[in-house]
């Protein structure tokens, strides 16, 4: 027992050897009967497959059908037109034919034309239109860049002048009322700063320099006359000493004549201005049309000689194309 127990562990019992055997496949005469032809013929599954492949054979023949007229179509059309064109050149064959039994039928090579020849004054038109043509485009096109740099200096010229001028109105109502007053020359301080602001109606802000200017010639030994003169006027020094209400006094005339500058400058300013600028437009209307005139005078005179040109090359091409067909009808 203590020998058998380890040698039946050696036996393998697990995986046993199956060994399959052949089956032959038979088919016995019976199984013929199936597709005999009685039962063919009847079979509904057989009529079904054999309509429809009936069906699926006739659409095909039609659509082939179909291909082939389209075929015969473009075939047909495609042989009329072959045809057409062998029935033309026989023609114009013939027809060249009895043009050319009427020439003279020895041609030396001297009389074939050659491209090779003096240029005819059409030829030397043609060439001379072009660069001229050519020649003129650039210089319109310089001339309305030198133009347009022209007027706008000449409008930046007419802008500086008119200010100027506006200025310069302004300044002298200024410079009347305060010589009334007895300031004979505009303070520099005001004259900057007026010319700084271009705004008259801010004389105003400058009431007390104007009556520092008033008090300090009351002051001054060396008074003209005419200053005096005015300043008596409107007892100016005499309050400027009697203090306080004196002071007030005079303030009150400065700022009545600050008033006057604020109403009357402006209004002469813009006269002036109205005035300088008619002065200058019929001169700026004459550049603007002098300009305009002689830029559409050139482009003109360019338009027509490129007319020309096309024209002369139109017809320049027309016959050496006639000449082309010569030589090559002559070389046939």
């Amino acid at each position: 027992l203590l020998f058998a127990l380890p040698l039946n562990i050696l036996v393998n019992t697990h995986k046993k050897i199956s060994i399959s055997h052949h089956t032959p496949i038979t088919r016995s005469l019976c199984e013929c009967e199936l597709y005999a032809p009685a039962k063919y013929d009847n079979d509904p599954q057989m009529k079904e497959a054999m309509d429809n492949f009936n069906k699926q054979t006739q659409q095909r023949f039609h659509e082939y059908d179909e291909r082939m007229k389209t075929t015969r179509e473009k075939c047909k059309d495609k042989c009329h037109k072959e045809i057409q064109k062998i029935i033309l050149k026989d023609k114009m064959e013939k027809e060249l034919a009895e043009t050319f039994s009427t020439l003279e039928t020895k041609i030396d090579t001297d009389d074939i034309p050659t491209c090779i020849c003096e240029k005819s004054i059409a030829d030397r038109t043609e060439k001379f239109c072009l660069n001229c043509g050519k020649t003129m485009g650039g210089v319109a096109y310089g001339w309305g860049l030198v133009g347009g740099l022209m007027y706008t200096g000449w409008i930046n010229y007419v802008a500086t002048t008119v200010a100027k001028a506006t200025m310069d109105a302004g300044m002298n109502v200024i410079r009347g009322v305060l010589k009334k007053l007895g300031v004979e020359e505009i303070p520099a301080e005001i004259f900057k700063k007026i010319s700084s602001i271009n705004d008259f109606s801010k004389v105003k802000n400058f009431a007390d320099i104007i009556y520092t200017e008033l008090e300090t010639s009351c002051a001054s030994p060396s008074l003209s006359a005419g200053a005096k003169q005015a300043m008596d006027t409107y007892n100016i020094c005499t309050n400027v000493k009697n203090g306080p209400e004196g002071v007030s006094a005079v303030k009150r005339v400065v700022s009545g004549a600050l008033d006057l500058i604020v109403d009357k400058a402006p209004k002469t300013a813009k006269a002036q201005a109205l005035e300088v600028s008619a002065n200058y437009t019929s001169t700026t209307s004459s550049l603007i049309n002098g300009i305009t005139a002689s830029i559409l005078a050139i482009e003109i005179i360019v338009l027509i000689m490129m007319i020309i040109y096309w024209i002369l090359r139109y017809r320049r091409k027309k016959k050496m194309k006639k000449k082309l067909q010569y030589i090559k009808l002559l070389e046939e």
